[in-house]
């Protein structure tokens, strides 16, 4: 019997890469991250009811691996972003005001 691909292979991969490519927009890249890693462990559960029907398995693994990177890079980036906030001060971020800006980080850093 021939080897065929596993579903969503090519999806998990894009979804992956691209979740990484979405962690500065405010960490929205995690959701795509999420979806990659559900359908990733899918892809693998049917792979593991029969290994020897499937091919692909490796496009699996690198998009879950991708996927769980995303995710960690996108926590980061939000956690930056509401330290910024309780740093700051949503007001000054609002402002738009570049030397009030960079006044508050100077105070925040001490130099």
């Amino acid at each position: 019997m021939e080897q065929q691909k596993l579903p969503n292979a090519t999806l998990i991969i894009v979804l992956s890469i691209a979740s990484y490519l979405c962690c500065c927009f405010y960490g929205i890249g995690i959701i795509t991250a999420v979806i990659a890693l559900v359908l990733a462990f899918n892809s693998q559960k049917i792979y593991n009811s029969n290994p020897e029907d499937y091919s692909n398995i490796g496009t699996i693994k690198t998009g879950k691996i991708i996927s769980i990177i995303a995710i960690v890079v996108n926590l980061a980036f939000i956690g930056l972003v509401i330290w910024l906030i309780s740093e700051l001060g949503l007001e000054v971020l609002q402002s738009g005001d570049q030397e009030l800006i960079q006044e508050k980080m100077q105070e925040l850093f001490g130099q």
